[in-house]
């Protein structure tokens, strides 16, 4: 095995691992990052949902060797810090815990890495862009609570935008 150096959540990560291994395995196994979860193993749960370059992918069915030079997002990599409280959580996770989203919690990451990837392509989403979207599995059924956040999520991502372009116009000439 060489050793084969990912960009993980915005840091060079090293790991000596084959070429055929998951990249959820890489992960977790290699890297430390326990928060994408093992769910089927096929591609079909969406547990292990992580982001290659922006796109949520899949990370149980991408062996290593098509990564390449892509950057990998995890659910680590979704906060702006590695400080677990509130004013550092994304938008989303924040709108989570809000709307009490989680009930056993283990396809949790799976289903915010997905968000975050529909609230990029689309920043005010409709309920049918958001039921498009989300093909990933809950088996407690938290779906009606999922789709509240998300639109949380979006109106508090829009806020801020809103805030700055009302301000500019207030602004005096003098």
């Amino acid at each position: 095995m060489r050793p084969v150096v990912l960009l993980v959540n915005g840091e060079r990560r090293t790991v000596n691992a084959s070429l055929d291994t998951p990249l959820l395995w890489v992960l977790r196994d290699h890297v430390g990052l326990t928060g994408t979860k093992f769910g089927c193993g096929a591609g079909l749960c969406g547990a292990c949902t992580v982001h290659l370059d922006g796109v949520p992918t899949r990370s149980c069915t991408v062996p290593l060797s098509a990564v390449g030079n892509r950057r990998i997002t995890t659910i680590e990599g979704l906060a702006r810090s590695p400080v677990a409280d509130t004013r550092t959580l994304h938008p989303l996770q924040q709108a989570w815990i809000a709307e009490e989203v989680p009930q056993c919690g283990y396809c949790q990451s799976g289903q915010l890495m997905a968000a975050a990837a529909l609230l990029k392509r689309k920043p005010n989403p409709t309920d049918a862009d958001i039921d498009d979207a989300m093909s990933n599995l809950c088996r407690c059924g938290t779906y009606p609570r999922i789709r509240a956040a998300i639109h949380r999520a979006a109106r508090e991502m829009a806020a801020p935008a809103a805030t700055q372009s009302g301000s500019a116009k207030r602004r005096s000439p003098i």
